[in-house]
């Protein structure tokens, strides 16, 4: 029957045009985005009493006292030679003495003592405490954590980076396992800028929380069981954290980013900075006048060893192996510079630093000179980065049994606050080892310094890895007749004389890094701390997808993989109260679906990854919101791979396009007044 429009003098509701364009656009993003749970990124297994911190005492080393005992006093020797002295009588002070005296006051001191600032709280922002067995951290299953799998060509490695070598175990820890084991690969090598084929004797694992977890100022801390021998140099375990504009081993995006910390314009900073303070043009979100980059803080370095204090290469230096080594990495560096090996001379290095008992200021390494094969002006392009760094003596208790490791960060703040009268301040970075203070680097040294370095201000993400490489606890001098050209604990004499003695042997058994817990706190009253991997102050993201081919390796689509929720092949009959991928994690965790073939996982709303075994998490507040459909995810067809895919999103467009013109005609037509009605004249022959 035929339908024409009659106009009636009543209201009726129609879609505007903005309305329709609104829903259209949430269609869209409705089905694209995955349903995932919010869970912030607190692991609910961490107990009640660790969810708040405070900070830790500062307790310097102070120097021994001018008059030590003698070892042959004893106490009948000071009963005999102890002499009586009269103690004169003192008449009572009638006046408010500032200091402890001898004297008694007769009356109370008019003076108030000054208020006890109130203990600053810590509240936790983010925990993993790894009690989930069997969980992996390949790329697109946790939320968290990314474990490489690639070669890694920085600082003379000896190893490949395994996903598999990165697992939970059944007693509640992260494993990290180094092994002798090849790797053969044929890759880009990111230093010699070419492809080559790679036979790797080692391997081990990496685990990082790249553009997934990153935080800006507060307290970290974590409690693990470092790898090896104490006193067998080789391996390499890290805990660090790095700005989350450089990715570590992906060199491309290291280049003029790492370790910059600094936002003030110099003709250094304009020409080696990659985004410098001098910069006057907002490009990818980046603030104009605000240099950025990629500093490093680590909470250790850990070279085990049997070269002791004041031999060999710690000679001068009162730590020797085994030893962590905390440092905050920085350029700009300083000029002039102390020597390697050498004690600084006034003036030559930070001031406002301040060590713990049993540390020292590490003299073998003072920074890196930083020089990029494509530059064109070395000169003005290449660039210091300097290492402040104190070693901190370990025993072989630090080795296979778990001790807490901890850093305080505090970021600089230009404008100041009400409490310290809106005077500057300049942060400040301490390190702890089972709460014992390490050490103190404050914010005025750099300022000090001239080089316009500053406490870092950028968010970091979270590193945790065991290498393996000739620059580290492997012998200083190449052994006689030995070429240390290739290091294989399974070739011949030439491919073994360069080890530290007893490293093949204890690498006879795979070589564990231990994680209890990973905790990151901060102070909710302080507004700079952040979590999150882009923030209105230091935004990061626009940055990276315009630069990605510098984040991901050959091969790779995007840097990260989205998380894949559930989907993972399982077993119908496997035993559901085992926490096992079989069973997606058990009844809590997800379920087995016999609909799909084979069964796969379905996710309860806390889990995810393939196999529902990976804890959900996600930023609760996102600083720098997806604007466009491109941020959504929405790349455009990729006429190389084609398919149905291109053609379906093509022919979806092309119908919202056609049919959006006669939608809002008729709209239009509705808000007029107009309605369809049936007619009552009879259709022709032939046109029903």
């Amino acid at each position: 029957m035929n339908s024409i429009m009659s106009r009636r003098n009543q209201n009726s509701s129609a879609p505007s045009p903005s309305s329709l364009r609104w829903l259209v656009f949430s269609l869209l993003v409705a089905f694209h985005l995955p349903s995932i749970s919010h869970a912030g990124w607190i692991d609910e297994d961490t107990p009640e009493e660790d969810r708040t911190t405070s900070p830790c005492k500062i307790v310097p080393n102070l120097p021994p006292p001018k008059h030590m005992p003698r070892d042959d006093d004893d106490d009948d020797k000071k009963k005999h030679h102890r002499k009586r002295h009269r103690v004169p009588t003192v008449s009572p002070s009638y006046y408010p003495t500032y200091e402890p005296t001898g004297i008694p006051s007769s009356a109370p001191t008019s003076i108030t003592p000054a208020p006890t600032p109130p203990k600053r709280i810590y509240d936790l922002v983010f925990s993993d405490e790894f009690n989930t067995p069997n969980r992996r951290f390949k790329d697109g299953h946790d939320p968290r954590w990314t474990a490489l799998e690639k070669n890694d060509y920085t600082n003379d490695a000896q190893h490949y980076y395994s996903e598999d070598n990165a697992y939970t175990d059944t007693k509640g820890n992260l494993v990290i396992k180094s092994e002798a084991a090849d790797t053969t690969i044929v890759g880009f090598n990111d230093v010699n800028l070419k492809k080559e084929r790679v036979t790797k004797h080692f391997k081990s694992a990496m685990i990082q929380s790249w553009n997934k977890f990153c935080f800006t100022g507060g307290v970290m801390e974590a409690e693990m069981a470092l790898p090896g021998k104490h006193n067998v140099g080789g391996l390499w375990p890290a805990f660090w954290l790095l700005g989350n504009l450089a990715r570590h081993t992906y060199v491309g995006s290291s280049e003029h980013v790492w370790p910059w910390s600094s936002s003030v314009c110099t003709e250094k900073s304009r020409t080696a900075q990659l985004v410098s303070a001098c910069d006057r043009v907002e490009h990818f979100g980046l603030h104009r006048g605000v240099g950025r980059g990629a500093p490093e803080i680590d909470v250790f370095e850990v070279q085990s060893g049997e070269t002791k204090a004041g031999h060999g290469e710690f000679l001068k230096m009162p730590v020797g192996q085994p030893f962590m080594s905390s440092s905050y990495q920085v350029a700009p560096g300083r000029l002039p510079r102390p020597g390697g090996g050498w004690w600084p001379a006034p003036g030559q290095w930070y001031s406002n630093l301040t060590g713990g008992m049993n540390t020292s200021l590490n003299i073998a390494f003072y920074g890196t000179y930083n020089h990029f094969r494509d530059d064109t002006d070395p000169a003005s392009q290449d660039y210091w980065s300097d290492a402040i760094s104190y070693n901190r003596q370990l025993n072989s208790s630090h080795f296979g049994k778990f001790h807490k490791y901890r850093v305080e960060w505090d970021l600089p703040d230009k404008n100041g606050t009400k409490e310290n009268n809106y005077t500057e301040t300049f942060g400040y970075i301490r390190w702890f080892v089972d709460d014992e203070f390490v050490l103190e680097i404050k914010g005025e040294g750099l300022n000090a310094s001239g080089t316009g370095a500053e406490i870092s201000s950028e968010p970091m993400y979270m590193l945790l890895n065991t290498a393996i490489s000739s620059q580290w606890g492997f012998p200083s001098k190449c052994p006689a007749m030995c070429p240390c050209k290739t290091y294989n604990c399974n070739g011949g004499f030439q491919e073994t004389c360069g080890f530290s003695g007893g490293f093949c042997e204890m690498l006879s058994r795979p070589a564990e890094y231990k994680v209890n817990y990973v905790r990151v706190y901060q102070d909710k009253n302080d507004p700079k701390q952040k979590v999150g991997c882009s923030t209105k102050e230091r935004p990061t993201r626009k940055f990276i997808e315009a630069h990605e081919k510098k984040y991901m390796k050959e091969g790779d689509d995007h840097p990260l993989k989205p998380i894949q929720n559930g989907g993972g092949t399982c077993s119908l009959t496997a035993p559901q109260k085992k926490v096992i991928p079989q069973s997606c994690g058990g009844v809590s965790h997800g379920t087995c679906q016999s609909k799909t073939k084979p069964p796969s996982c379905q996710c309860n709303g806390n889990w995810t990854g393939p196999h529902c075994m990976n804890p959900a998490g996600s930023d609760d507040i996102i600083w720098d919101p997806l604007e466009t459909f491109a941020d959504l995810g929405f790349w455009g067809p990729n006429f190389t791979k084609g398919g149905m895919g291109v053609l379906t999103v093509v022919g979806l467009l092309a119908g919202i396009l056609i049919a959006a013109p006669v939608v809002l005609k008729m709209g239009r037509r509705r808000r007029e007044g107009y309605m369809r009605v049936r007619s009552s004249i009879p259709s022709a022959p032939g046109y029903e």
